[in-house]
């Protein structure tokens, strides 16, 4: 019996001591979401692609109904014509009626069906580019908001570490107002700092679920069962030059679809030359003469006249379309240019903030801080001097966190516009991914 009153105690106390700490941390239960996690949820959103993704297929399966009726040709057409009846004089009535029964078609000339397919099935393959941008577009936009929820967790790790900094504080200031060599004002002005601090820490966590709920809507869950995985924001690798990168471009599918565009320009052209050319239309048919009942064949061919003057208005337009694409390449590609080199210098200067302040700055703040709380407690210093110190630490902090981030939210840019795989950051140690 006393074995078993023992138990259940032993059984007691650990409960007591798991549950609040489950209460205290209600992410010990959620899912470490990785960066490739979320990729693949965007990827198979609700069981299927991205809504942004599946609307490419919508616009296919269009442009096949419009290929399909782009290959029929023209109908045969089935006429009835009564003539010299129910007038006056000789053709009263129906005694002298002729009726003809006739069976026409358009005879399509110049080519016209094989341009109508080519036209279609060149915007067909053209979807197959746009999709791939979008692909990366939605990507980018996965590792950006990926990034805001890592962001947010450093930014509570710092504001954690700057507690940690004002609670030694107040400490410090509590054992010299005991000892009667500093007023109470310290104290207060001490513990105001750390709720300072603490606010910050809130504030941070409150980021963090709104973070983790704008990522999650990415694939449509409403209250994200996650915590993003640990990543490091700090870690920038290496990256290639101006002019190594600039090469990558000619791949991006951004510039890629001017190469269907022209195949679609080139196939309006050759559709608009093709109504140069005129159609002939024929038709053949029966006559019966009502008054001797004789039966006979008649038959006739028609062409419109002037069709090449009329389609020249079509084929002007469709010459310059084609000749402003290169030029719209040119635009394209020069903006391209811009705007990696851009995003290349801002990533080579934060990635140089990011080092110095690693190096040299956190390092010598640190040993000042740590140099100014021994001579606080000594007497030597006044508490401003120490809480001084403790600012700039944390505001280095802050400081170094910012300029990752700007550098990381430049390498996605960087690596959306050259096609590369899209990493923020290592998720996790044992992957070994790059950021």
């Amino acid at each position: 019996m006393r074995m078993r009153l023992a138990a259940l105690a032993a059984w007691v106390v650990a409960l007591a001591w798991v549950f609040p700490a489950i209460a205290a941390d209600p992410s010990i239960h959620l899912q470490r979401l990785t960066l490739d996690d979320a990729f693949a949820r965007v990827a198979s959103y609700e069981g299927k692609s991205h809504p942004d993704l599946r609307l490419f297929e919508a616009k296919t399966d269009i442009l096949n109904a419009e290929r399909d009726r782009a290959t029929l040709r023209p109908p045969l057409t089935v006429g009835a014509i009564l003539e010299n009846a129910l007038g006056s004089g000789d053709v009263s009535g129906l005694q002298g009626a002729e009726l003809t029964l006739t069976l026409a078609l358009v005879l399509e000339r110049g080519g016209k069906l094989d341009a109508r397919r080519t036209l279609v099935q060149s915007r067909i393959d053209a979807l197959a580019i746009e999709r791939e941008t979008r692909r990366l577009d939605l990507l980018a936009e996965v590792a950006r908001r990926y990034l805001a929820a890592v962001a947010a967790e450093r930014q509570r790790g710092i504001a954690e570490q700057d507690i940690e900094q004002r609670r030694r504080t107040v400490g410090a200031a509590r054992q010299r107002l005991q000892a009667g060599a500093s007023p109470e004002s310290v104290v207060f002005t001490a513990q105001a700092a750390l709720a300072r601090a603490e606010l910050e820490r809130d504030r941070a966590a409150q980021r963090s679920t709104a973070a983790r709920q704008h990522l999650a809507a990415l694939w449509g869950e409403r209250e994200p069962q996650f915590v993003v995985a640990s990543g490091d924001p700090l870690s920038l690798p290496s990256i290639e030059s101006p002019a190594a990168l600039a090469a990558l471009l000619e791949r991006t599918p951004e510039l890629a679809q001017f190469a269907d565009e022209q195949r679609v320009r080139e196939a309006r052209l050759q559709l608009a030359r093709s109504e140069a050319t005129p159609d002939l239309d024929w038709q053949v048919g029966v006559r019966r003469l009502q008054a001797d009942g004789d039966i006979g064949l008649v038959g006739g061919v028609s062409m419109s006249l002037g069709s090449r003057s009329r389609a020249q208005p079509g084929i002007r337009a469709a010459e310059a379309e084609l000749a402003s694409l290169e030029i719209e390449r040119e635009v394209r590609g020069m903006a391209l240019y811009s705007t990696l080199t851009e995003a290349h210098g801002r990533y080579r200067v934060a990635q140089s903030e990011v080092q110095r302040l690693r190096d040299e700055v956190l390092p010598k703040l640190a040993q000042a801080e740590s140099a100014a709380e021994r001579a606080y407690r000594a007497g030597a210093i006044s508490y401003l001097e120490w809480a001084q110190l403790q600012s700039e630490r944390t505001n280095a902090r802050k400081q170094q966190l910012d300029a990752a981030l700007e550098a990381q939210r430049a390498l996605i840019e960087l690596q959306r516009l050259t096609g590369q795989t899209l990493i923020v950051a290592p998720t996790d140690k044992t992957q070994g991914n790059a950021p």
